[in-house]
């Protein structure tokens, strides 16, 4: 079984995320072979999306978004993503266990004698009745029914077994905090697909983030069980340096480990720092540890050689960088053009 070392697996990684170059394709395609895009806040997958596609300006996606072509909704890891509307009805059968595996344990030990199959039908007649409902309104139509409860982890089980989607509301990024829910079938006005197709799922993971072993993909899903999807499809095998069985695509491309890679500004919570449960092909054991911060939220990075050598954040509309280590004199110079563009974009 042939071996890759890490910065072949660096390089891969970067060429299906669309980080080796910027890409001349349409915002739709990049994030459907993204495999979605974490949005947990509206405004990063718009740094994500400049940072790799050629001349993206930001009224490509929302335009997206109000014509309902891409939808944010909750999705790996129980965490709101954005996804094509095609994509979404397509694996939200495939994606829904995993997300209500999560906030069911959760609710179950906030609420232990809880009928959660009736709290989640009284949301829906919710839903059926208002159209709409903010998180506020849901939590305050569910206490009337259920005096007593931990009412904010029962409406997340209803906000995480329904088919939801986030309704644009006009703020800078296309949504405020505030934006209501309102149910995916209503919206797209299409009804998701009932059954669950995981090899397709596999597939698409695969093609923005292998090489990659079964647990990294159930680390991105936030799930298990995804092995037998693996055996149905037909794979390379690959082998890692700490020995790990990866698989991968046939056709999907593996890059020369000298490839060059240029500097990208990566936004927070963006994907490729959280589809491995191995993360060394994209930043060090050491440097992982100050990834996430103590409420949760996954940091901004840059990357420089293909991997995380600085964070970076938003400060009085400057882009302030972070070093991890010690730069290059040509690593600078091109940081700092890159830096100077991202200020540009985030501030028009």
């Amino acid at each position: 079984m042939p071996a890759l070392t890490n910065r072949q697996l660096n390089r891969a990684a970067l060429a299906r995320q669309l980080l080796l170059e910027r890409h001349d394709i349409g915002t739709a395609e990049a994030i459907e072979r993204l495999a979605g895009m974490q949005a947990q806040e509206p405004g990063p997958p718009y740094a994500g999306l400049w940072s790799r596609l050629e001349g993206f300006e930001a009224e490509q996606l929302a335009e997206l978004i109000e014509t309902r072509k891409v939808v944010r909704a909750t999705s790996m890891r129980g965490t709101l993503h954005l996804h094509t509307a095609k994509d979404l009805l397509s694996l939200r059968a495939t994606i829904t266990p995993a997300i209500e595996a999560g906030i069911l344990g959760v609710s179950r030990v906030r609420n232990a004698n809880a009928d959660f199959p009736t709290v989640v039908e009284d949301g829906r007649k919710l839903f059926d009745k208002h159209g709409t409902l903010t998180a506020k309104q849901l939590r305050d139509a569910l206490e009337k029914q259920h005096a007593g409860a931990d009412i904010r982890a029962l409406a997340a089980v209803v906000r995480t077994h329904l088919a939801l989607v986030r309704v644009p509301d006009g703020g800078r990024w296309g949504f405020t905090p505030k934006a209501a829910f309102t149910p995916l079938d209503d919206w797209l006005g299409k009804a998701a697909a009932k059954r669950a197709n995981a090899p397709r799922l596999v597939r698409s993971y695969l093609a923005a983030f292998g090489p990659a072993s079964v647990a990294d993909a159930e680390a991105w899903l936030g799930a298990r069980g995804l092995a037998p999807a693996f055996e149905k499809l037909e794979l390379d095998r690959f082998l890692d340096a700490r020995g790990r069985e990866l698989f991968d695509l046939p056709d999907a491309p593996r890059p020369p480990e000298d490839t060059p890679a240029p500097v990208r500004f990566l936004p927070e919570f963006d994907n490729l720092m959280l589809a491995h449960t191995d993360r060394t092909r994209v930043i060090s054991d050491e440097h992982r540890k100050q990834l996430t911060t103590r409420n949760l939220r996954v940091r901004a990075t840059v990357l420089v050689d293909g991997r995380v050598a600085a964070f970076w954040k938003l400060e009085k509309k400057r882009v302030v960088v972070e070093p991890l280590v010690k730069f290059k004199r040509a690593d600078q110079k091109e940081l700092d053009t890159e830096r100077a563009a991202l200020e540009e974009f985030l501030a028009s």
